[in-house]
């Protein structure tokens, strides 16, 4: 191996090295985009209500049916 083909072959790593870290650093960036934007609206939903039932309905399962 001649001295050309080394640098040409460590020239060829780092430029891959910096590809897959910028890539890397683009996926994060979406991903924490869509965790900002799964938590707007899931901030955005009404709160739940419980509805006025009696005491005895919904302790039970009927499990014959």
């Amino acid at each position: 191996m001649d001295v050309t083909n080394i640098a040409q072959l460590a020239t060829t790593i780092a430029e891959t090295n910096t590809r897959a870290t910028v890539a890397l650093t683009v996926q994060k960036m979406a991903m924490d985009a869509q965790a900002s934007s799964a938590t707007a609206l899931l901030d955005a939903l009404p709160p739940v209500t419980r509805p006025n039932l009696p005491g005895h309905l919904g302790q039970n399962i009927d499990t014959t049916a």
